[in-house]
């Protein structure tokens, strides 16, 4: 049987280093979970949220799935969502999708999955509302658009959601964020898309789409 043992061994090391480097870190982080940040992503393995950001363990609240996606339907998003918005109390929540998605090129394709297809359907959703200026592109352009027509549909099905709303009503502070990764040199870019309470949504989304 297959153990994957060298993975303990290297989470030995790791934690020893931090440990070393950093007295008492594991014992405070047991005590209390305090990020600020909503990370909502692709489980792409190449995306992983807190070696991107440089961010420690405990600074950051991930939410995963296949082409980073916000249906009003998924109650696993909705309640990743809605504790991190209602217990935790985090200020930002940042949606962040990535150049060259499987998930997103799959939508753009006929090429049949299997299950995931179904998931799929609302990245095609999308594909479909935007196939005007998305024809209007070359392959390559349309692919990476549409990656990034992802990431800001789905920055509205946030700011759509009763929690995101009914926090904004009651005064919070609270930012949802429109961002993407480049696998190919690392860096993250701000989509332009930065919502701070509900009667900034509509106008913003149209400037993101627009540009």
């Amino acid at each position: 049987m297959r153990t994957l043992a060298h993975l303990f061994e290297t989470n030995r090391r790791w934690a020893e280093s931090v440990e070393r480097d950093r007295p008492g870190f594991f014992a405070a982080l047991a005590e209390q979970q305090a990020p600020r940040i909503l990370w909502i992503g692709c489980a792409d393995s190449r995306v992983p949220a807190n070696q991107i950001t440089g961010l420690d363990p405990g600074e950051v609240f991930v939410h995963r799935n296949v082409a980073n996606v916000v249906p009003h339907a998924d109650l696993n998003a909705l309640s990743v969502l809605q504790y991190a918005v209602e217990v935790l109390k985090v200020e930002h929540v940042v949606v962040c999708g990535h150049y060259g998605c499987g998930g997103v090129q799959a939508a753009l394709s006929e090429q049949r999955l299997g299950l995931i297809d179904n998931w799929l359907l609302h990245v095609k959703d999308i594909r479909w509302k935007h196939r005007t200026a998305l024809d209007a592109l070359d392959d390559t352009a349309r692919f990476r658009r549409l990656c990034e027509l992802n990431v800001i549909e789905q920055v509205v099905n946030v700011c759509q959601t009763s929690f995101v709303r009914e926090a904004w009503q009651a005064g919070r502070d609270l930012s949802v964020h429109g961002w993407i990764y480049e696998l190919s040199d690392g860096l993250l870019r701000d989509l332009g898309l930065t919502v701070t309470a509900a009667d900034e949504l509509e106008p913003l989304y149209t400037e993101a789409v627009e540009r």
